[in-house]
């Protein structure tokens, strides 16, 4: 077995055994807590430039498939786990989890303590990371390390987008057609929207508004993604001509930050994020608590109880995590526009809020 070392920017190291590719990988440093869904988080176009800490501890018994990808390729930059499984078991398995790392060319580490890793992330905060199995010096790696660019100001979604349009038909009768912005979308979106009769068309994160109104939408979306939302004025400046136009716009996670500053709100980067499937938001609407899928960084600072006055009407935070009161939600009131920070399409589960893209169809409804 191949000897590989973890180092983060503090100093802190771990040894274990390479998983995946042999070689070298760097990034910032993140945790996520769910129990499965395994594949879906390494095609997760929103975890770029992060190597990811597996907390459950088996990783790999049931394989990977053709089926359960978010997104054509891997994006994790590395990939941290505790104990991999010897061999896949599952009856839609079509091949071993390290081999397929090792295929895309990811750097990983297995057999480190990632109980001590996560509560290090808790206490300190998300942090860049090396990973290597080809230098073993930790002062070496650290060096190295400390010459990685911040999570803070990365510029990442241009990097992930789509390079040009495309379709996904609705199934069965089309009803409504959506104009999508590829900030880093998963497949499940699309999925989501097509099975409500809606017909997508998705565009790369860099097109006009006049592209968008081409494909004449009766609503638009905003997608998920990686980075720092402060840095895409970008897509905030086409999120406001957007609602200008009155036209229904819905945003999750990277989309619903994109919104947040549109609406003239400004962002934040959180200790260590939010990355799981057992989140619990309240959605203020409805008094319900939801179970909730999430993969964030950063989060839109907006008051929680009130009405907040905006150059597009009146806008209210519609969803808090119940874990550290983050806006989950926003939504406006003279404006057909709303978002949450998690992920309703929830490729892997849990799926209590899959309700919203009901919700999205109904705002277009009204509108029309």
């Amino acid at each position: 077995m191949t000897k590989a070392i973890l180092v983060l920017e503090d100093g802190r190291s771990f040894s274990g055994t390479a998983y995946g590719a042999v070689g070298e990988t760097f990034g910032e440093a993140v945790f996520t807590t769910g129990m499965t869904g395994y594949q879906e988080v390494l095609t997760d176009p929103s975890f770029h430039k992060q190597v990811v800490v597996q907390t459950a501890p088996q990783i790999g018994n049931t394989g990977v498939n053709d089926e359960d990808d978010e997104s054509d390729r891997i994006w994790v930059s590395g990939y941290v786990v505790r104990d991999p499984a010897r061999r896949p078991s599952n009856w839609r398995s079509k091949g071993d989890l390290g081999e397929r790392l090792a295929a895309e060319g990811v750097v990983g580490i297995s057999g480190i303590d990632t109980r001590a890793l996560t509560r290090h992330l808790r206490e300190r905060g998300a942090m860049r990371v090396g990973v290597s199995s080809v230098d073993l010096d930790p002062q070496s790696l650290l060096t190295k390390v400390l010459d990685q660019p911040q999570m803070l100001g990365a510029d990442l979604s241009a990097q992930v987008t789509t390079g040009s349009k495309y379709t996904v038909e609705a199934e069965g009768e089309h009803r409504y057609t959506v104009a999508a912005l590829d900030l880093g979308i998963k497949r499940n979106v699309a999925r989501r929207l097509a099975a409500r009769g809606v017909t997508t068309h998705i565009f790369p994160a860099s097109s006009s508004i006049e592209d968008l109104l081409k494909v004449s939408p009766d609503a638009v979306f905003f997608s998920p993604g990686p980075g720092d939302p402060a840095t895409a004025d970008g897509p905030v400046a086409l999120a406001q001509e957007v609602m200008r136009r009155q036209v229904p716009l819905f945003g999750i996670c990277f989309g619903s930050q994109i919104l947040g500053r549109a609406l003239g709100f400004g962002t934040y980067k959180l200790g260590y994020g939010h990355r799981g499937i057992n989140q619990p938001v309240l959605d203020k609407t409805t008094g319900k608590v939801e179970v909730t899928s999430h993969n964030h960084g950063f989060a839109v600072d907006a008051p929680l109880n009130q009405v907040i006055d905006t150059d597009f009407g009146g806008v209210e935070v519609s969803h808090v995590c119940l874990n550290d009161n983050v806006v989950e939600g926003l939504r406006g009131i003279e404006v057909p526009a709303f978002t949450v920070q998690y992920h309703p399409e929830a490729a892997a589960g849990p799926h209590d809020a899959d309700y919203l893209f009901d919700r999205f169809v109904e705002l277009v409804e009204k509108k029309g």
